[in-house]
């Protein structure tokens, strides 16, 4: 973990805004030893949203994820950070970008109980569905993939006695085997 990483977590802006002045800092740094996070994650899981501005502002990617395809938003959805949720969303993070296991921080909202987040994020996909449609009709390019993650999905996917086809299957089955509705 990086000295940037621990501040971005601990929510120490001014330590965090001087690491980054210095432009030695990679505010993309993803830290092996903790899944990829990078020190968005950090500052998005502990509901730090002056921090994620700015890290993004520093130029911090919002669609990086960690080894199990979460981004910021995950993090935020897991622990019931709406004010992180709004902040990404306002800054255009993706809001509905599924993880390994093709769970959306939506989903992971309702895992965990947090009923303010999950009304939020059913509309912020929506919103932000559009925003990308607008884009791309206006010619603007966006930042939505993380090419080094999708790299290494597709290695992991080889490599796994599972597949997520098969894990959504089983996921959208009732307990007496009848198929459930579609979360989309």
């Amino acid at each position: 973990m990086t000295e940037l990483h621990e501040a971005a977590a601990l929510g120490k802006y001014d330590l965090a805004e001087e690491i980054l002045s210095t432009g030695l800092a990679d505010p993309n740094c993803q830290d092996a030893d903790w899944s990829d996070r990078t020190p968005l994650h950090w500052a998005a899981a502990n509901g730090h949203s002056k921090m994620v501005k700015l890290l993004v502002a520093h130029g911090a990617r919002l669609v990086l994820r960690t080894e199990a395809g979460w981004t910021p938003v995950h993090f935020a959805a897991e622990s019931g950070r709406l004010g992180v949720l709004r902040t990404l969303h306002s800054l255009h993070a993706p809001m509905d970008a599924p993880d390994l296991y093709g769970d959306v921080p939506r989903r992971i909202a309702e895992i965990y109980g947090h009923k303010a987040c999950v009304k939020f994020l059913e509309i912020a996909e929506i919103e932000h569905r559009a925003y990308c449609q607008m884009a791309k009709s206006k010619g603007i390019q966006l930042d939505e993939k993380d090419e080094a993650w999708e790299h290494k999905k597709e290695e992991l996917l080889k490599s796994k006695p599972f597949s997520p086809k098969k894990h959504m299957k089983h996921k959208m089955q009732g307990k007496d085997g009848e198929q459930l509705p579609s979360r989309k």
